[in-house]
């Protein structure tokens, strides 16, 4: 038997003087009353109620027992309440895993604008290039840049980033232009440890795909690193927008081979469930495709 409910339907008959008004109170049969009433006592191995053909009263161990029940039923009773209401308001710590450049570059206004709407969250951010365990190391969200995020995740796309290939003036005016795929087999190319595609970079144009083996004096798992080394004329690299746009538009670095592309891929915030999806989850990830979103 439920003791939550038997306490309830104790204070119930108490305050109801009886047993049969207990039960109409609680849309109950009078003998599941007396049941729930007779097992407490039973349960505490003590009497709580004195009864008599025309009313009930408490003994001395039930008075201490209903006062008791009191408590810890409005104690009960404001915990769910309290419960409920951050199951519907975004509250609580939000863990969430970024990658180090686009984290540096992009995720400081987007988690400005997100606190100011919701003040209640607060936020643990981790930047890090390498796949993590979301299970294990207790993220709730996670941004991906991928063409294909993993499918045991729940994906949502956020927004596209092209990735670009660039190099400094200094080093196309030293080292020549490329001007077809091919000629990247001939230059210093900047590698990314994470790259998918190990030492192969496989570029789409107007002429089909093109599958170039490259290689150069410097691999780094950091993209910041290599757009610095590209502005310090060491090759050519190949990283996203977002990261090298702004060298490029100021002229700082120059776009190469303009007319091949490694194709779209799209930032996602990925979550480990569909199921019972909290609210500051759920108003994160709203709150990115929103800020994000074309027309922002």
């Amino acid at each position: 038997m439920d003791t939550l409910e038997a306490m309830r339907t104790f204070v119930a008959v108490v305050e109801r003087n009886g047993f049969t008004a207990a039960a109409a109170t609680l849309g109950q049969s009078n003998v599941r009353v007396t049941r729930q009433v007779a097992w407490l006592e039973q349960r505490l191995d003590t009497r709580l109620l004195n009864r008599t053909t025309r009313r009930v009263s408490l003994t001395s161990a039930g008075a201490a027992y209903y006062q008791r029940c009191l408590q810890l039923l409005a104690e009960f009773d404001d915990i769910e309440a309290t419960v409920g209401a951050q199951a519907q308001t975004p509250a609580g710590v939000l863990r969430v895993n970024a990658p180090v450049s686009f984290g540096i570059a992009r995720m400081a206004p987007l988690l400005a604008g997100y606190r100011a709407r919701y003040p209640q969250v607060a936020i643990d951010l981790s930047l890090s290039d390498r796949l993590v365990d979301m299970v294990e190391e207790g993220y709730d969200v996670a941004i991906r840049i991928t063409a294909s995020p993993a499918p045991n995740l729940i994906a949502r796309r956020l927004a596209d980033v092209q990735l670009l290939l660039c190099a400094s003036p200094a080093y196309l005016d030293r080292m020549g232009t490329p001007g077809v795929p091919a000629d990247l087999a001939g230059h210093q190319c900047l590698q990314y440890s994470y790259w998918t595609g190990g030492d192969t970079w496989r570029l789409q144009g107007l002429d089909g795909e093109h599958v170039v083996r490259v290689d150069g004096g410097l691999r780094a798992n950091n993209g910041d690193l290599l757009r610095e080394a590209a502005l310090a004329g060491m090759g050519i690299v190949l990283q996203p927008d977002f990261l090298v746009g702004d060298a490029i538009a100021d002229g700082r670095l120059r776009h190469v081979l303009p007319g091949y592309g490694v194709g779209s891929l799209g930032i996602h915030a990925v979550y480990t469930s569909r199921s019972h999806l909290a609210p500051k989850v759920r108003s994160f990830i709203d709150y990115l495709r929103e800020a994000m979103s074309p027309a922002a």
